[in-house]
């Protein structure tokens, strides 16, 4: 039986499908068996994050309309034998329903050790139907206190949906701002927002440069992700430490280049 994890935000633009790609593909990594379902119907990128995009032939609306069978959608996500991707398709259907979806995730779940699905920005219809179908949440929010605002917004909701479990990922973290204390920490926005903390990821140029999901494997993203992907399967408890490399006097020089810049 896998484990059902939506991935939401409240505000779009704060990383979710690149988090959804990347903690897929390293979850594949150690050698688990993991689909992301795209439900971002009309604005769907995670087949481009990933790659393959040329690669989809079905989507989730012909699943649920007949016109082929759910493996015939599941495409390779280029990470071996282990990451799969449901595409979502730039249309909807008055059929894609919330029921609709869960017996497609239903069909599945004897597959896979993880389904991880991609939640569209906002808190309308697209929204409930895709935290419908799961039984966890990684809400994703960045420092600023937009995010925060929309972040604590959706977090009231997922509490009347009785998830199991509810994690907070802090994403494009500064450790320079951090330092100088014009960033909050991830340990202040954990305790604002009243929830678990599971993961940080660094902002960092190569995520932009790389669209997201081809991340060097010397990258702090990298590193980061393989954290939190531990933290999710193992129940670790290690953060990524953004201030790391800004401490001691090498840290300095990093902090004064990034003021100048």
């Amino acid at each position: 039986m896998s484990r059902k994890i939506v991935i939401t935000s409240g505000k779009g633009g704060v990383g979710k499908s690149t988090l959804t790609a990347n903690l897929g593909k390293t979850l594949a990594g150690m050698g688990l068996r993991v689909a992301l379902i795209d439900v971002d119907f009309g604005l769907n990128n995670l087949d481009v994050i990933l790659g393959v995009e040329n690669k989809i032939t079905y989507d989730i609306v012909d699943v649920i309309e007949g016109r082929c069978r759910i493996k015939q959608a599941l495409v390779d996500g280029s990470a071996g034998e282990n990451l799969f991707i449901l595409s979502s398709g730039n249309n909807i259907s008055p059929n894609v329903t919330g029921q609709n979806l869960k017996l497609i995730i239903d069909s599945i779940d004897y597959l896979f050790d993880y389904i991880i699905i991609d939640c569209p920005a906002g808190v309308d219809l697209g929204f409930h139907r895709a935290v419908s179908i799961a039984d966890e949440a990684i809400v994703v929010a960045t420092p600023g206190l937009p995010s925060l605002r929309d972040a604590d917004k959706v977090l009231s909701i997922l509490k009347s949906y009785k998830m199991q479990k509810i994690y907070l990922v802090i994403n494009r973290a500064r450790g320079d701002l951090i330092i100088n204390k014009k960033m909050m920490t991830p340990r202040d926005i954990e305790a604002l927002l009243n929830v678990g903390l599971i993961g940080v990821l660094p902002e960092e140029d190569v995520v932009f440069l790389s669209c997201g999901g081809r991340l060097p494997n010397n990258s702090a993203s990298k590193k980061a992700y393989k954290i939190l992907a531990n933290n999710i399967h193992k129940n670790a408890k290690k953060i990524y430490d953004t201030t790391n490399k800004y401490t001691g006097f090498l840290g300095s020089i990093r902090r004064s280049i990034k003021r100048s810049i």
